[in-house]
C-alpha cells in the first residue's frame, strides 16, 4: 500500500458508499422519473402523434383532477394511513354541489354559493375519517371503507338516485377542458395550484415536517412533543377537501353529476401516489413524486391508445402488468436507501 493510500483510507475505502449513499438518497425519486421518461422515449418513437401539442394538453387536462385528489392523499400515506372513501366523497361532494345549484333547499337559491357548501361537507368528512382513527383508533382503512358507504348512500338519496343534468357554470369553466386560460387548460392552472400549494406546506411548514415524522416514526415523534393524532386528523381533513375539489371539477368537466362513484379515481390516485414513490408505510415521499406518478399514468394510457397493434381487450391487462413493474422498481429504490442508510 502505497504512503498516499496509508494516509487517507477513508478516500479510497469510502468512495463506494459516497455512491451507495447518492443513490440511495435519489432512488425513490429518480426509479418513477426514469421510467416515466423512458415510457415518454417509447411511445413518442412508436407512434406519430403522441408528441403533439393536443395529446400533450389532453394527457394534462385529463388526469388534473387525479392529480387534486393525489396531492391530499400524499399527505395521508405520509403518515402511513390510507383514505378509501375519496371516490365516494368525491361524487357526494359533486352531487351536493350540483343539487343546490339546480335546487333551492330551505327556501334559498345558493347558485354558486353550493360549491362553498360542497368544500365545507369535504372537509367535514374528512376530518370526521380523521377524528375516528386518530382519537377512536378505529384503523383508517375500515373508517374511510364504512365513510365510503355512507358518502355513496348520501349521493344516491339526495340525487334521488338519478343523474343532476347540470353544472355551475363556475364548475363549467374550472374543470372543462376545452377552458383555457392562453395556451393551458384552466382545470391544469387549478391542479397546479393545488400540488404547488400542497408541496409548499410538506417542504416549508412545521406541519410539513410533523407529518412526515408522524409517518416515520410516531413513537419517537410523540416523544418529540408531536401531536400525532391532530397531525393524521387534519390529514385526512385535507384528503377529504381535495377529494370535493376533485369531484366538483369531474362535474364540470362532465356538465352532470351523477351519485354513483368514479372507482377509477379511487385507483388511479392512490396508485399514483404509490408509483411516484411515496411509501405505504409512511415518512418517504412527497407532492414531487405524486407529479411523476400522476404523469405515468397519463402517459401509459394514451400512449396505449395510440398504438395501433395493441387489441383494446389487452390494454387493461398491459395496464397492470405496467404497474407490477412500476411497484419492483420502487421496492428496488426502498432497499437502495436502505443500503444508503446503513452506509451512512
Amino acid at each position: 500500500m502505497s504512503v498516499e493510500q496509508s494516509a487517507h483510507p477513508r478516500t479510497v475505502a469510502g468512495a463506494p458508499n459516497q455512491v451507495l449513499v447518492w443513490a440511495g438518497r435519489r432512488a425513490r425519486l429518480l426509479a418513477p422519473l426514469l421510467t416515466l421518461l423512458g415510457m415518454v422515449t417509447f411511445f413518442g418513437l412508436a407512434t406519430d402523434t403522441f408528441f403533439t401539442r393536443y395529446n400533450l394538453e389532453n394527457i394534462v387536462a385529463q388526469y388534473a383532477a387525479t392529480a387534486v385528489a393525489a396531492t391530499g392523499v400524499t399527505f395521508v400515506l405520509l403518515c402511513a394511513e390510507i383514505d378509501l372513501s375519496i371516490a365516494a366523497v368525491a361524487g357526494f361532494v359533486g352531487i351536493v354541489a350540483d343539487y343546490l345549484w339546480v335546487n333551492p333547499w330551505l327556501g334559498m337559491e345558493f347558485g354558486h354559493w353550493g360549491i362553498l357548501v360542497g368544500l365545507l361537507v369535504a372537509a367535514l368528512i374528512g376530518y370526521t375519517n380523521g377524528f375516528f382513527a386518530a382519537y377512536i383508533r378505529i384503523p383508517s382503512f375500515m373508517m374511510t371503507l364504512a365513510m365510503s358507504t355512507i358518502a355513496v348512500g348520501l349521493a344516491v338519496f339526495v340525487a334521488k338516485g338519478k343523474q343532476i343534468l347540470d353544472a355551475p357554470d363556475l364548475l363549467r369553466t374550472l374543470g372543462g377542458t376545452g377552458s383555457k386560460l392562453g395556451p393551458v387548460p384552466v382545470v391544469t392552472i387549478v391542479a397546479v395550484v393545488v400540488l404547488l400549494t400542497g408541496d409548499i406546506i410538506l417542504s416549508y411548514t412545521k406541519f410539513g415536517r410533523y407529518v412526515y415524522m408522524t409517518g416515520g416514526n410516531r413513537e419517537a415523534a410523540e416523544m418529540s412533543g408531536v401531536n400525532t393524532r391532530q397531525v393524521v386528523a387534519l390529514s385526512l381533513m385535507i384528503c377529504g377537501l381535495t377529494a370535493g375539489v376533485a369531484g366538483m371539477l369531474n362535474v364540470g368537466k362532465l356538465a352532470n353529476a351523477t351519485p354513483q362513484p368514479s372507482n377509477e379515481l379511487l385507483i388511479f390516485t392512490i396508485a399514483s401516489v404509490v408509483l411516484g414513490g411515496t411509501s405505504l408505510f409512511g415518512g418517504e415521499g412527497g407532492i414531487k413524486n405524486t407529479v411523476i406518478g400522476v404523469l405515468m399514468f397519463g402517459v401509459l394510457r394514451s400512449g396505449l391508445n395510440q398504438l395501433p397493434d395493441i387489441s383494446i381487450y389487452i390494454k387493461q391487462a398491459v395496464e397492470g402488468f405496467f404497474l407490477v413493474g412500476a411497484l419492483l422498481l420502487n421496492v428496488v429504490a426502498l432497499r437502495l436507501e436502505r443500503v444508503r442508510t446503513r452506509a451512512e
